[in-house]
């Protein structure tokens, strides 16, 4: 009989854990994915087409942000040889983007930094203790032999979730 009571617990057990993962909410289908509209921005909308990118997009709550340069709106390199003030101009047309889309630094969930010279990026990386004032995103910082124009020396990419 013990045999018995003891299948009898197990399978009401195995049958409550089952029905309770089950309960938990869903991932969305891909059907209900690809129903969301994607919205563009672009920043400077001749300097993207002319590279064939989008700055931003959006889908739902999350928001992709293409890497950030230091450029002006004519897509000429600006503070050359100047790593620091490069760094701050990115975050600059970051906050831009962001602000585009009702967000701050505090919604950014991933930040990607590229440099041609992590030394002194880390030298001068202090500065994103003025951009992120709750919580630092995660994120990767990869040094690299170069970037899209010569003479640039970081470029910031970022991913977004704006809770609802």
């Amino acid at each position: 009989m013990n045999k018995i009571n003891a299948f009898i617990t197990a399978t009401c057990f195995a049958a409550f854990v089952f029905t309770a993962c089950n309960t938990a909410e869903q991932p969305k289908t891909e059907k209900e994915i690809k129903t969301e509209t994607p919205e563009y921005f672009l920043l400077r909308p001749e300097v993207e087409k002319a590279y064939g990118y989008s700055h931003a997009v959006k889908i739902g709550n999350d928001i992709k942000i293409s890497g950030a340069v230091s450029m002006d709106d004519k897509g000429n390199l600006t503070a050359p040889g100047n790593l620091e003030q490069q760094m701050k101009n990115c975050y600059a047309d970051l906050e831009k983007i962001l602000k585009h889309y009702g967000c701050t630094f505090d919604d950014v969930i991933v930040e990607n930094v590229f440099t041609t010279h992590m030394q002194e990026f880390i030298k001068v990386s202090g500065y994103r203790n003025s951009i992120y004032k709750k919580q630092f995103p995660t994120g990767t910082w990869l040094e690299v032999k170069g970037l899209a124009l010569v003479g640039q020396l970081i470029e910031i990419d970022m991913e977004v979730h704006k809770a609802k």
